[in-house]
C-alpha cells in the first residue's frame, strides 16, 4: 500500500510546510505538496489561491511577491516554503507528490525537479491539459490525474494522458473502477483517508494507495517502514 502524506502531515503540523514535510516523511512513501505561482513568478508551496485560510495574511497568493509571502506566518511560525526549497530537502526513501493547483508554470517546475535530482517524484492535477504539458517534460516521473468530475470517466481521461496513478475520493472508488483502471495499467490512489476503518475498507476494495493528513497513524496500520534519513 502506497502512503501519501496530505500536505505533508497536516493532522499534526501546519499543512505544507517544511515541518510537515519533515513528520510526514518519517511515515509516508511519499509526502504531498501544493504548489501555486507568486506575482513575481516563484513556485511556492500553498494549498488555497488565498492566503487567508492557512496564513496570517490575506489576499490571492498570486498578488503578492516572494518577499511579501515569505513575510508571513504559514502555522507556528513556520514560512511558505518555495518549490526550490524542498526540493532541496533530504526526505530519505519518501518521495515528492507535487500537485499543480493551477497552468502555466509546468515548464518552472520541470526545470527544477530535473535541476534537483529527484528521482521518486509524481506530479498530479485536477487538470488534464496541464499534465499533458508537463509530462514530456518528466518522462520519469509518475504523472496522476485527480479526478472529481460527475459523469465522466476518470480511467479514459486518465490514459489519454498518459497518466499512471488515478487519485479519486475514497467514496468514488468501485470494485469496478479498480479493475478498469488495472485493465489500462493505472494504479488507484484514494483520498483521504484517516481512520483505521477506512483504511481497513480500502486494503480490502483492493486501492493501490491512499493519502492521509496522518501518516504516522496509517503507517501504524499498514506495517513498518524504515526511512533511511531516520535509520
Amino acid at each position: 500500500m502506497i502512503i501519501i502524506g496530505h500536505r505533508g502531515a497536516r493532522a499534526t503540523r501546519p499543512e505544507n510546510t517544511i515541518a510537515a514535510l519533515w513528520e510526514g516523511s518519517r511515515w509516508a512513501d511519499y509526502v504531498e505538496i501544493d504548489v501555486r505561482i507568486s506575482r513575481d513568478s516563484v513556485p511556492v508551496v500553498i494549498h488555497d489561491p488565498t492566503l487567508d485560510r492557512t496564513t496570517n495574511g490575506s489576499g490571492l497568493v498570486s498578488g503578492h511577491t516572494l518577499t511579501e509571502l515569505k513575510a508571513l506566518d504559514a502555522g507556528a511560525g513556520e514560512p511558505i516554503p518555495t518549490l526550490a526549497e524542498v526540493l532541496a530537502l533530504d526526505l530519505g526513501d519518501c518521495g515528492l507528490v507535487i500537485e499543480l493547483k493551477e497552468g502555466g508554470y509546468e515548464e518552472q517546475v520541470a526545470a527544477l525537479v530535473k535541476e534537483s535530482g529527484l528521482s521518486k517524484v509524481m506530479v498530479v492535477s485536477f487538470d488534464a491539459d496541464c499534465l499533458r504539458r508537463v509530462a514530456p517534460l518528466l518522462p520519469d516521473a509518475g504523472i496522476g490525474y485527480i479526478f472529481r468530475s460527475p459523469g465522466a470517466d476518470p480511467v479514459r481521461v486518465a490514459a489519454s494522458i498518459p497518466a499512471s496513478y488515478i487519485l479519486l475520493r475514497f467514496i468514488d472508488v468501485t470494485e469496478e473502477l479498480i479493475r478498469a483502471a488495472g485493465k489500462a495499467s493505472l494504479k488507484v490512489i484514494a483520498w483521504t483517508l484517516n481512520s483505521e476503518e477506512v483504511f481497513e475498507e480500502a486494503s480490502e476494495i483492493g486501492v493501490d494507495g491512499i493519502v492521509t493528513d496522518d501518516p504516522s497513524s496509517a503507517r501504524a496500520f499498514f506495517g513498518p517502514f524504515l526511512n533511511v534519513r531516520d535509520a
